[in-house]
């Protein structure tokens, strides 16, 4: 990318990098690839290249569906659970972070680096 003079970097966090009860080890690595993520975007900006983070809310996958299961809750009531906490008052698809990765990945992103990207229906309290 450096010798290209050209390049996107999108980098996967999470909302956890705020803090969520019993998971330091994966709020302090999600965290990390923020500060990652700002820290490339200033030492690759001059060569072109931009680096950003997209931080997924609830995201329908297997790995939430995983979790409902570990805590004993039917993976449809836990989604309904979350959804009720979230402003836009749904929760995520895979598909909302393609569509947020695309457009970072695009020649039009190009005076976007160094942000993180929520998406995750609204804010956290």
């Amino acid at each position: 990318m450096v010798e290209q003079k050209w390049g996107r970097i999108v980098n996967m966090s999470s909302t956890s990098a705020l803090g969520n009860r019993g998971q330091v080890n994966y709020s302090a690595a999600k965290a990390g690839m923020q500060g990652f993520t700002k820290t490339l975007a200033f030492e690759l900006g001059k060569y072109g290249v931009t680096a950003n983070a997209i931080a997924p809310g609830f995201i329908v996958t297997d790995m939430t569906a995983a979790t409902a299961a570990r805590v004993g809750v039917d993976f449809e009531d836990f989604q309904k659970g979350a959804a009720a906490q979230i402003p836009v008052h749904r929760v995520g698809y895979p598909e909302d972070i393609a569509h947020t990765a695309s457009f970072l990945a695009s020649e039009g992103a190009g005076f976007v680096s160094g942000q993180v990207i929520y998406v995750a229906g609204g804010p956290k309290d």
